[in-house]
């Protein structure tokens, strides 16, 4: 009997290449069970989901990246059949309440401002993945 815990799949889209190996670093020691796949802006996703067979259970988008922003990337995907009800979980620097409101608008299912230490990411990131169990 195989009694290992299935894997759940995230995409992290953050063009900051530190903030990418920070969280990356944060999921690996929540748990085995968690593959984080990640690109540096949304064009980059939609190559990376167009080539996935399984799609990822939740998506971190950061705001502010080149090629094509968050914003542009939230407004595609959700237009987009096959991906429009992946959970889309805004990851920014960015507390500006415009920005907030804005991303609950467009369909995001979270706003999360980028936690200052690695503890709080750690715990904040914890807390995001049990959610996806209920």
């Amino acid at each position: 009997m195989n009694t290992a815990l299935p894997t759940k799949a995230l995409l992290l889209i953050d063009d900051d290449r530190d903030d990418r190996e920070l969280f990356g670093e944060a999921i690996a020691s929540i748990g085995s069970s968690l593959l984080v796949h990640f690109a540096e802006n949304g064009k980059e996703a939609f190559d990376t989901l167009a080539k996935s067979v399984e799609l990822p259970q939740l998506i971190f988008l950061d705001i502010n990246m080149p090629v094509m922003d968050g914003w542009q990337f939230l407004k595609e995907i959700k237009l987009n059949e096959r991906y429009s009800n992946i959970p889309i979980a805004m990851y920014s620097t960015s507390s500006l309440q415009r920005d907030i409101n804005k991303a609950y608008e467009m369909g995001a299912a979270f706003f999360i401002v980028k936690p200052s230490d690695y503890t709080e990411l750690k715990g904040l990131l914890a807390n995001v993945i049990a959610g996806l169990d209920n």
